[in-house]
């Protein structure tokens, strides 16, 4: 390490504990909860929201500085003042009890879904052919069927929900990391990328599939509704009935509605009808019993730029993915913050624990290998698509915070045991693929000279 690296490391160290010291000493004094009520009750979530931000901001750039992806930086900085307990700190244990900040977590997490589905358009995912598809069927049922019995073999005494849903959650695969490694790399416009980024957008729809679908069973089975294969293909037609429905309604009647509201006057009407679709679509895939998320995601995959191109110019055509992204700041952080303080380091004491968490990582590495035997192309590099669908990063937490939210019979799904588990599985496959793909690209990159 240079000497001017390591005078960088020691200012940023310094500032995490000073930040940290001095949101311990606001929190230590702070009285939102005095008897006198001299203070207002929005006074514990400004400090929240402050020591949030500011922490998420420190850690993201101690990763990014480290080649990793932000979220990590997020996600450790939650685990930490959720654990600082441990050494006699409590000023920071109301953050993952506050009903406010989870509700804004929320939210962050049904924009986040919403910018993934405006990344992605519906004539792109028919474009990426056969092999896309096919890799991405064998990336969430491979995946699924280990998660379902490394959960038999670790929690035999838990009910079978639990580990048909760990199968459900390792189905999930991050497009955000891999894709920037491979910007990063100038691999983007490789055949095997193409593959990788068609293939994991067509899983994030199977997979919030799945999840909808395991949900519904969940939520049905805590109502005491009897689960058969009737009622399961009832909750998978609702779910796919609901995308196809949404997706070809959506863009027919889109443009219709953006020529509608082009005539209004208001300020930032393209965001305002934006966050209209998006909240509007969550709020109907709830009402039917599927996770928000999905009416997010679809509503975003309806909206393309063609569709609001005459509101665009009114706002020097920026697009809706440039108005969101503030709010994205805003609320994204606090979601993984927040999700990283329900980690209890001190479940990670047990070996039977550990030794989950392992199985469940080794299983959701070798499930997307499986996925590269869907690769149709000759010439085709099968390890590099493989390991380009790994990562499970954000959209992994998100699955596993949705667990963590069901309950069965009067109890939480996923405990806290679990849940740290399933934390260690993302934070290892997040970790471990930029150095894989690296390595894998960097040895195609030399083949071809």
């Amino acid at each position: 390490m240079t000497r001017l690296s390591a005078l960088r490391w020691c200012f940023l160290s310094g500032s995490v504990l000073v930040g940290l010291l001095f949101f311990t000493v606001l929190g230590l004094a702070d009285t939102s909860h005095d008897p006198g009520g001299h203070t207002s009750s929005v006074t514990p979530v400004l400090l929240a929201l402050a020591t949030i931000l500011f922490a998420a901001k420190l850690g993201g750039d101690f990763m990014v500085r480290l080649g990793q992806p932000e979220v990590l930086g997020e996600l450790l900085v939650g685990i930490i003042l959720g654990n600082l307990p441990l050494v006699g700190i409590g000023t920071f244990t109301f953050l993952r009890e506050d009903t406010v900040l989870t509700i804004l977590s929320e939210l962050g997490v049904v924009l986040l879904l919403f910018e993934v589905g405006l990344h992605t358009t519906v004539p792109e995912m028919i474009r990426v052919g056969g092999s896309a598809f096919l890799v991405a069927m064998l990336g969430v049922v491979a995946p699924f069927f280990l998660g379902w019995g490394v959960g038999v073999l670790f929690v035999p005494e838990a009910e079978s929900l639990l580990h048909i849903y760990l199968g459900a959650i390792l189905t999930a695969t991050s497009v955000g990391i891999t894709a920037r490694v491979l910007v990063d790399l100038h691999r983007i416009n490789t055949e095997e990328a193409k593959i990788v980024l068609g293939a994991a957008v067509i899983d994030d729809v199977l997979g919030l599939m799945v999840l909808a679908t395991v949900g519904g069973i969940i939520a049905a089975a805590e109502t005491g509704t009897s689960v058969n294969l009737g009622s399961i293909l009832s909750v998978l037609g609702s779910s796919f009935g609901f995308l196809v429905v949404a997706v070809g309604v959506g863009r027919m009647v889109m443009p219709f509605c953006f020529r509608l509201v082009a005539s209004l006057k208001s300020q930032g009407i393209l965001l305002a009808i934006s966050l209209v679709i998006c909240f509007g679509f969550a709020y109907v895939a709830g009402i039917i019993g599927l996770a928000p998320i999905v009416g997010a995601f679809t509503a975003g995959l309806i909206l393309e730029p063609g569709h609001y191109k005459d509101l665009a110019v009114r706002h020097r055509d920026i697009t809706i993915e440039e108005l969101v992204s503030p709010l994205l700041t805003f609320l994204v952080p606090i979601f993984f913050v927040i999700m990283g303080t329900h980690v209890q380091l001190l479940d990670f004491t047990r070996g039977d624990i550990l030794g989950f968490a392992v199985c469940l990582t080794f299983a959701a590495i070798i499930g997307k290998q499986i996925c590269g035997l869907g690769v149709l192309q000759k010439g085709i590099d099968r390890l590099a698509v493989g390991l380009g669908m790994i990562p499970r990063g954000e959209v992994g937490l998100i699955f596993a915070s949705i667990g963590a939210s069901l309950t069965l019979h009067g109890k939480p799904l996923v405990d806290s045991a679990t849940y740290g588990a399933v934390v260690i599985m993302v934070i290892v496959t997040t970790l471990i693929t930029p150095p894989l793909i690296k390595w894998r690209f960097g040895r195609l990159e030399a083949t071809d000279r």
